[in-house]
């Protein structure tokens, strides 16, 4: 997952530094790892240059990606329902980082001088927050295949995308900086993309992928409604304490997985397979595919879900989440 916000140049420069690419290394793409626990050297070094240097993940305990095993989850009825609170004018643009491309979000804590112009976030609360959140940026997760791609798995099975729109809790923390290295600094959504029809809210963010395919390149993006990418149903979803997919790895997530995946066509994602891990002037461009983590163990944390699993059917046929 989740790749660092860059809302500020602090932020860029740091989240830059953090996956500077290292020229000349073969890229060997695989999967098998993500279908059992694996921290393989072989594995991680295979990956992408940003896992070939030394990896501190603080405590360690609670690491992400982890596959959901739905027996042992725990219904917990106290979970309340997830309230997204999007607003499409704070969407700003959309970066190829090197690694995945991030839709970055509006999230500054400048206030307005101005009523006729108020400053406007995109905020989720509810679910099992209980603070207010603020969205910073999502990006995806995917394979070079349909047949793997995402970083969490459902009784081990794999998904050939995974969205995270990642949050940062704005009631206690005055910055994502700050959020990204405090307990309870930040909430992820993840969502499973699955391989279906053409997803008409993704093809407005599908159109503008070509003029990012390169490393660093930037487009503006405007007007872009988050909430079109949850699925139908948001009320049944799993949640545990984790951690950040990449450096610095820090245990400050609450993860939502959305139990109900979107579909995407295939067409679609292949979009997002034509980009590149590499700038436009390096003499060996590489595909930008199979950017997820292995995963990590459990180690004793209790994955919590809002259903029953065994009990409620999930909802079909629904249109997709609108928000508001």
């Amino acid at each position: 997952m989740v790749a660092l916000s860059i809302a500020t140049p602090l932020a860029r420069h740091l989240h830059r530094h953090l996956i500077k690419q290292t020229r000349g290394q073969r890229m060997i793409p695989v999967r098998r790892c993500n279908l059992t626990v694996c921290s393989s050297k072989y594995v991680l070094s295979a990956l992408h240059p940003m896992w070939q240097g030394p990896l501190v993940a603080p405590g360690g305990n609670r690491q992400s990606p982890i596959d959901i095993r739905v027996r042992k989850s725990v219904f917990d009825p106290h979970l309340m329902p997830l309230i997204p609170e999007y607003d499409p004018r704070t969407c700003s643009q959309v970066w190829n980082n090197g690694y995945s491309f991030l839709v970055e979000y509006n999230d500054t804590t400048d206030k307005s001088i101005d009523f006729l112009f108020p400053v406007i976030h995109s905020a989720l609360k509810g679910g099992p927050l209980e603070d207010v959140f603020r969205l910073c940026q999502f990006h995806f997760h995917w394979g070079e295949s349909n047949a793997w791609g995402s970083e969490h798995t459902v009784d081990r099975r794999l998904f050939p995308a995974e969205l995270h729109m990642v949050h940062w809790n704005s009631n206690k923390y005055k910055l994502f900086e700050e959020a990204v290295m405090e307990e309870n600094g930040l909430a992820v959504i993840g969502v499973f993309l699955k391989i279906g029809k053409r997803h008409e809210g993704l093809q407005k963010l599908v159109d503008v992928l070509p003029a990012v395919r390169h490393k660093d390149s930037v487009v503006e993006f405007t007007r872009f409604d988050p909430a079109c990418l949850l699925p139908a149903n948001i009320d049944d979803y799993w949640t545990y304490a984790g951690s950040l997919t990449t450096p610095p790895l820090t245990e400050a997530v609450t993860w939502i997985i959305m139990k109900q995946p979107i579909e995407v066509s295939h067409e679609q994602l292949a979009v997002f397979r034509s980009l590149l891990f590499t700038s436009a002037e390096e003499e060996v461009q590489k595909s930008m595919v199979n950017n997820f983590r292995v995963q990590q163990p459990l180690k004793g944390r209790t994955v919590r879900s809002s259903f029953t699993p065994f009990l409620k059917e999930e909802h079909h046929g629904k249109a997709p989440h609108t928000g508001h």
